[in-house]
């Protein structure tokens, strides 16, 4: 019910309006916000890298309705990797294909795409392209095939939730595409997704094990410790090295979690937000996670 209550927020424009312009909501979400501009993600992912923390940038948006809006959303991309250069930052850059475009045309978002590829690679730096809802996962899977086949420097995400990911998994592994696997976050029906938390839980743990036996340069996106065992129990036994894959977790969720991998000497990313498109991606996360709603109200009056 909670969940469905967050959900239903996210898309309320007045809401979002009022959210987007307020200081006293810019407060509420630092936490989990890096800021509105570029300075401000750089400025986190500088601190993240004094702490080894990696970080992937994520400058928010998505469902764009214009070429020009596209084009935008790729402009700001770029001028993140150019950042990411200049300050000499272990860091990528996460971005949704909706936001490129995919909306508009498949061969519009695939230019766009193309172009901080390009980029990401004359840096040495790399684009995670985030997985959105069910019905974008075949158009996702084909431009990233095809992308990493032109370009490389790209790492796929894919959803334990939905039924077809072992079967993505599989493919992708074959064709050596690095992949993040996450538990998913939208809101799907029963027809396409496991609906119950704990079958979502075996799912990513059956599928944690195929990316660390196959997969190239996977990543685990998780808060949950048991599936960080999971992660851990199996790469032990199979003798993979701890740098030959990484955590990812949320800026400013389970930083409990956060320590205790890096202080034992594994590979973390964090995922940072930026931008002030930041609502619908803040109310995804409180319904994600409902505890985390409890977490904003007892900062509420702390400095």
């Amino acid at each position: 019910m909670l969940r469905e209550a967050f959900l239903f927020l996210s898309r309320n424009r007045t809401l979002r309006r009022w959210m987007e312009t307020s200081p006293a909501a810019a407060r509420l979400t630092s936490r989990f916000i890096a800021g509105q501009r570029l300075e401000d993600v750089i400025a986190v992912a500088r601190r993240l890298q004094a702490e080894n923390i990696l970080s992937t940038l994520d400058h928010l948006g998505e469902n764009v309705t214009s070429a020009e809006e596209a084009a935008a959303a790729r402009a700001c991309i770029e001028d993140a990797l150019d950042a990411i250069a200049a300050a000499g930052l272990p860091s990528t850059v996460s971005i949704k294909l909706t936001q490129f475009g995919l909306d508009i045309s498949d061969s519009l978002c695939r230019s766009n795409v193309e172009a901080v590829l390009l980029k990401a690679k004359a840096i040495g730096s790399r684009v995670e392209i985030d997985m959105e809802s069910s019905e974008y996962v075949d158009r996702t899977l084909r431009l990233v095939e095809d992308l990493h086949r032109a370009n490389g420097s790209l790492r796929a995400v894919l959803q334990a939730y939905l039924y077809r990911t072992h079967e993505d998994l599989r493919r992708l592994n074959a064709l050596r595409i690095p992949v993040r696997l996450c538990k998913g976050a939208y809101n799907e029906p029963p027809s396409v997704a496991w609906p119950r938390k704990t079958d979502v839980n075996a799912s990513y743990a059956r599928l944690a094990r195929i990316l660390l036996d196959e997969g190239e340069e996977p990543a685990f996106a998780t808060h949950d410790p048991r599936m960080i065992d999971v992660v851990l129990e199996h790469s032990a036994r199979n003798g993979r090295a701890p740098s030959s894959f990484e955590f990812q977790m949320l800026y400013g969720v389970r930083r409990d979690l956060q320590r205790m991998l890096v202080t034992n000497g594994f590979r973390l990313r964090l995922y940072v937000p930026y931008g002030d498109a930041w609502y619908p991606y803040f109310m995804r996360r409180l319904a994600e996670r409902p505890a985390n709603v409890f977490f904003i109200l007892k900062n509420l009056f702390r400095r």
